[in-house]
């Protein structure tokens, strides 16, 4: 069963988070798990994680909880993981390596085909197994390979240029490391990850441990 309105990104972030819940619970061998369980490791309520569920089907029975193994056929189905996701990376510096790196990608379905980098220092250098292009060959590459998500890892100053070059070849996802708002077209999918503004959140958390409240 698929949801009938829009889904609020807090709840799609709760979900992934209660879908490593569950695989954790699965690799010690736990084959049901309660509303509360999922909620005490997910730092939430048993009253979130049945509303958030609520959205997208009847789980669970009442008395005995949540089969795990089922629970997490159906958040993964949820959240699209059933399926390959082909991924180019754009920026091969620091972060952009580091990404390229990161193997929980291939774990979750998410299959880095491409780094892209302007500077003739970079292209053609070997990252994770995977050769670093050059920029300006991503219109030619996304015709052929017909990547659904870009990750944008480059400077601040020129990452709406790039935005711009991603929308112009077709794809319509971006992972948005760059300090800055992307501005696209309606249909282009943006989620930003903002370091500072996280580092920020938890040093407002430390300083107001006691007032601040877990966001619903």
């Amino acid at each position: 069963m698929h949801a009938d309105k829009p889904i609020a990104e807090s709840t799609v972030r709760r979900l992934s988070l209660y879908l490593r819940v569950l695989e954790h619970a699965m690799e010690r061998g736990i084959r049901t798990i309660s509303s509360e369980e999922l909620a005490d490791e997910g730092g939430t309520t048993s009253a979130q994680v049945r509303k958030d569920l609520s959205f997208f089907g009847s789980f669970g029975t009442r008395g005995r909880g949540y089969h795990v193994a089922e629970l997490v056929s159906e958040l993964q189905r949820i959240l699209g993981l059933g399926r390959e996701w082909r991924v180019y990376i754009i920026g091969a510096g620091k972060i952009g390596a580091a990404l390229a790196s990161y193997h929980g990608f291939v774990q979750r379905g998410f299959t880095v085909l491409g780094i892209y980098d302007n500077d003739p220092r970079l292209v053609g250098t070997i990252v994770d197994g995977v050769t670093v292009r050059d920029f300006a060959t991503l219109a030619d590459d996304a015709r052929r390979e017909s990547p659904e998500i870009v990750v944008l890892a480059v400077p601040g100053e020129v990452a709406q240029a790039v935005a711009e070059r991603v929308v112009a070849a077709g794809i319509h996802a971006i992972l948005n490391f760059a300090p800055v708002p992307l501005h696209v077209p309606a249909h282009i999918t943006v989620r930003s990850v903002n370091m500072a503004l996280e580092l920020e959140g938890l040093a407002y958390a430390i300083v107001h441990r006691d007032s601040v409240t877990p966001a619903a």
